[in-house]
């Protein structure tokens, strides 16, 4: 059945398109921080295991809710890792180095241009498409990725 919400079907569709790349995005992050769980050695390896974890389970709550959003304006999600590489805005390069220093520098950079991308597109969101249901539901997702932004620079100082 069509979703009938009030919003015009050429909005939606704008919208979903740019949150089909944010969900790539996403999902890349998502993968990097489990590479990063997984990969993590050092010293403080079991303090960034945890952390990571913590990390990745936040991202993976984040991913089905950005999907689900996709969906209740009456669009269909990408799914698949070929939709998502041509979709997302970030590197999917493998770090040298498998230290907490090294993996937290590359998630940190992913995380803002993610926080980049979400704030170019809250206004635009609301006032382009009158979608302000999504513009607020991303004004959430980029304070979830500036506290993330803010606890991986912590560890760097």
């Amino acid at each position: 059945m069509k979703t009938n919400t009030g919003l015009k079907e050429i909005n939606t569709k704008a919208v979903a398109v740019e949150l089909c790349k944010l969900l790539a995005d996403e999902y890349i992050i998502y993968t990097k921080t489990r590479n990063a769980h997984w990969n993590i050695e050092g010293a403080d390896f079991y303090a960034m295991h945890k952390y990571f974890e913590a990390q990745y389970e936040a991202l993976d709550n984040i991913i089905d809710s950005i999907a689900e959003r996709i969906r209740s304006i009456g669009h269909y999600a990408p799914a698949t890792l070929t939709e998502f590489l041509k979709l997302t805005h970030l590197s999917e390069k493998r770090i040298a180095k498998n230290d907490s220093k090294s993996f937290i520098k590359d998630l940190l950079s992913d995380h803002d241009e993610i926080i980049i991308f979400i704030r170019e597109n809250i206004n635009s969101f609301a006032n382009n498409y009158h979608d302000l249901g999504t513009s607020d539901y991303i004004t959430g997702l980029m304070e979830q990725h500036e506290k993330m932004s803010w606890m991986l620079r912590a560890h760097l100082n």
